[in-house]
């Protein structure tokens, strides 16, 4: 039987089609991660601000009582677990956002004097300014004239 190229990529458009159906499926209905988010989750961003170190991280929806953070040496680690339960008397219908745990660990790019160190929580922003410690502080150099 001769076939013609119309029909292959006939046919390669077909099994194209089956293929994106099916990751479609497995993403809906396959296996999720129940214990662990992603590792960048929360997002975040890291600030040098001259005398100290700022860590961003979008928490939406935890309390104060939901994050843990700790410090070792350079790295930075916040941690914690996002509940999502429904309210008292109410029975969910759909549940799209799961409850998990998260971890996050970033190295830091100088030494920071942790008993100075201040964390707020504020609309779903989790702020941690960590002062530099003394030797990693920027120190001006005044030029003299010999």
């Amino acid at each position: 039987m001769l076939r013609h190229w119309y029909d292959i990529d006939s046919d390669l458009a077909v099994m194209n089609e089956m293929r994106r159906r099916l990751e479609g499926l497995f993403n809906e209905y396959g296996p999720r991660q129940a214990t662990t988010m992603s590792s960048t989750w929360p997002r975040s961003n890291l600030f040098d601000a001259g005398n100290s170190i700022i860590a961003m991280l979008e928490v939406p929806g935890l309390k104060e009582e939901d994050i843990e953070i700790e410090a070792h040496q350079d790295v930075l680690t916040i941690s914690g677990e996002r509940k999502i339960l429904a309210p008292e008397g109410y029975r969910a219908h759909r549940n799209e956002r799961r409850g998990q745990r998260f971890s996050r660990s970033f190295g830091l790019p100088c030494k920071v004097d942790l008993e100075k160190t201040k964390a707020t929580l504020k609309d779903g922003i989790l702020k941690i300014q960590m002062e530099k410690a003394p030797e990693s502080q920027p120190k001006k150099i005044t030029v003299s004239v010999d």
